[in-house]
């Protein structure tokens, strides 16, 4: 393992949900996932270690990769596959391979959350600007979420499409934070806010 390298993030999501894998497929530059499938996010630094840890996940078996991201001060990548057994296997490999554990990584933590009810046709037109998901109609509730490390806020969706009727939005899921916005009526998006929450609160790891 070199030296100075962080384990930020290691993201499990057993079953990618309808709207999450839809969402990722308008983003992704690599293979394209679609609902059903495992994934594995992995974010670290220093960010050019990705290249070298995608090199071992890919290779480890037949789970595919869809996101290889370098940023200004992290690396981040994704795997994903129908079998779970292959992402599972590639995340154990990656981890042996560096000499560590999943306990090695950054325990996620919730910057701030959101809740807008009634969102205003004016602001909805300029979220609705720069979304990549659905779009946001005036009226909806709008949840916000910031999570870090960033890579983290893809496994907070994902849960929350699991336990609540949403829209989403859009998701940023590379830097500093990660955001997830998502819509819908205010009873929806307080179960989404505790889906997401009690998700994140599940993660073990250190803190940063």
């Amino acid at each position: 393992m070199a030296d100075g390298f962080s384990l930020r993030v290691y993201s499990y999501l057993d079953r990618m949900q309808p709207q999450y894998a839809a969402f990722v497929g308008t983003v992704t530059q690599g293979d394209l996932p679609t609902a059903g499938m495992a994934s594995l996010y992995v974010e670290m630094a220093p960010g050019n270690e990705v290249f070298r840890v995608v090199d071992i996940a890919v290779k480890a078996t037949e789970a595919k990769p869809g996101a290889q991201i370098v940023e200004r001060e992290f690396g981040m990548f994704e795997i994903h596959s129908l079998n779970q057994s292959d992402v599972q296997e590639s995340g154990r490999i990656v981890l042996d391979r560096l000499g560590l554990n999943v306990e090695d990584r950054i325990r996620p933590k919730i910057a701030s959350s959101q809740l807008i009810t009634n969102i205003d046709p004016y602001q909805s037109q300029l979220l609705n600007r720069f979304r990549r998901g659905s779009m946001l109609v005036p009226g909806e509730t709008l949840l916000v979420l910031e999570v870090a490390p960033a890579a983290y806020i893809n496994f907070a969706c994902n849960e929350a499409e699991k336990r609540a009727n949403i829209k989403i939005i859009h998701i940023t899921s590379v830097g500093r934070f990660g955001r997830m916005w998502l819509s819908g009526s205010e009873s929806e998006m307080k179960t989404a806010l505790d889906a997401a929450t009690q998700a994140l609160e599940s993660l073990d790891g250190k803190d940063s």
